[in-house]
């Protein structure tokens, strides 16, 4: 691979997963005008991100990634928004709780709309049309003209990607996030479910700590109980949207993806030689790799050797997501090769999109007890490897949804059509979510003992 590397040097590469655009030249009018917009996200802040990984790496914190499979025009609005970052804020607190460290919270928010697929078209009742990308790219509706790939959409994006940057920014800085609100993060839902009881157990302990914290007069002057840091992040899968808002940091000089703090590959687009895996070897935000079954552990090494040949701790995230019970088949290599090679990852388990089955109702849906057990499975494998089980990546939402069977309400496959709203894979409702974050909580406390 050339050294030459610049925000286009992707376009001399094969790209797979784009839309074809029928009107290029309406195509390139938007990138140039995106390219004038301010940016959604700062150097400074991808800095920060890339500091709080490098603690992950060297196992003095934990990550947790999650948030929306897609994000869509018509799910946008504020509640959804706040509940989802309030799931999040739960999670990290009982992680951190259980495991006494720094939890770094990445949400996949204001950017994820863009999604790889199987198969460039579907067929319904005997009718072909291309398949769904995401809001970025076409429409859901299983129509003609919906399905043509519109370059205006990218436009549409930038705008909910940025009020969605707003409103989390003034959740994280502005209050919401205060330690003394652990109670009112309890969404009504899943109060009186086991997750939520326990939850509430736990916040009475924290309250506890606050108030003596307070009697001792320290409490008011430690910044990190009244706001918290939260990053974005999305798979950089559409290139001309990415390379649209890439900016070249007027402090250092180095070129960053200011579409989003924290990017990643895909198991689909992690080709070394391919146009994704040539953008993001030349921007410095943190970059996270999708590692499926079929990963190949030289590929792994050689993809390391691309995205981070400084091996600098915090910028490579390799995210694994190989299946429940398939763990410890694919993964013990991978972790070899990178400790035989003394490479500085993070290592994160992705315990959805290997788990993605089909109901008998017709609904593609995963199974709650899959997903837990591909965690405990990836925990059970750094511990046998001697290595460090440094974080999680969730598809998972604050609404009510009925998309993933199980859990403690026990969502069964009758009752998937009660309330799936997703615009493409299922996610883990709030609940659900809890139910993991204890799950991990408790293997994070007996790593730490």
């Amino acid at each position: 691979m050339s050294n030459s590397w610049s925000v286009k040097s992707w376009r001399n590469k094969v790209a797979l997963q784009q839309p074809q655009y029928p009107d290029p030249a309406a195509l390139e009018r938007v990138e140039q005008n995106l390219a004038h917009f301010p940016p959604l996200v700062f150097a400074g802040e991808a800095r920060r991100l890339r500091n709080d990984l490098a603690k992950v790496a060297n196992r003095q914190a934990f990550l947790l990634q999650g948030g929306d499979c897609a994000e869509s025009f018509a799910e946008f609005h504020a509640n959804n928004i706040r509940d989802t970052f309030k799931v999040m804020l739960q999670m990290a607190v009982v992680m951190t709780y259980a495991g006494k460290c720094p939890v770094v919270k990445v949400g996949r928010l204001a950017g994820q709309f863009a999604k790889p697929r199987s198969a460039d078209s579907e067929t319904i009742d005997g009718v072909t049309l291309p398949s769904y990308r995401g809001d970025i790219i076409n429409g859901i509706e299983f129509d003609e003209a919906a399905r043509v790939p519109d370059p205006e959409r990218l436009v549409k994006v930038y705008n909910q990607s940025a009020a969605t940057m707003n409103l989390l920014r003034a959740f994280a800085q502005g209050g919401f996030a205060d330690l003394r609100q652990v109670h009112q993060w309890n969404l009504d839902f899943i109060s009186a479910s086991p997750a939520g009881e326990r939850y509430q157990a736990l916040a009475n302990k924290i309250d506890d700590a606050l108030q003596f914290m307070e009697a001792c007069g320290i409490a008011d002057s430690v910044s990190q109980l009244h706001e918290t840091e939260f990053y974005t992040s999305h798979e950089a899968l559409l290139l001309p949207y990415e390379e649209a808002l890439t900016r070249q940091d007027s402090l250092t000089g180095k070129w960053y993806d200011c579409s989003a703090h924290m990017l990643w590959i895909g198991d689909r687009t992690r080709q070394i030689d391919g146009a994704h895996v040539e953008f993001l070897r030349g921007v410095h935000n943190p970059i996270g790799v999708k590692a499926g079954p079929s990963m190949d552990p030289d590929d792994l090494l050689r993809l390391c050797d691309i995205l981070n040949p400084n091996n600098e701790a915090g910028r490579l995230n390799i995210i694994v997501r190989m299946g429940a019970d398939k763990v410890a088949d694919g993964m013990p290599a991978l972790i070899r090769a990178i400790e035989r090679e003394g490479k500085k990852v993070v290592w994160s388990s992705d315990p959805m999109h290997g788990n993605t089955v089909k109901a008998s109702t017709g609904y593609k849906t995963r199974y709650v007890d899959s997903v837990l057990r591909e965690v405990q499975q990836f925990f059970e494998v750094h511990k046998a490897e001697g290595t460090y089980a440094g974080g999680v990546h969730f598809e998972m939402t604050g609404q009510n949804v009925t998309e993933c069977v199980g859990g403690a309400f026990q969502v069964t496959e009758a009752d998937l059509a009660d309330r799936y709203h997703t615009h493409c894979d299922p996610r883990l409702n709030a609940d659900q979510s809890l139910e993991l974050a204890f799950l991990i909580s408790d293997s994070l406390k007996a790593a730490r003992q």
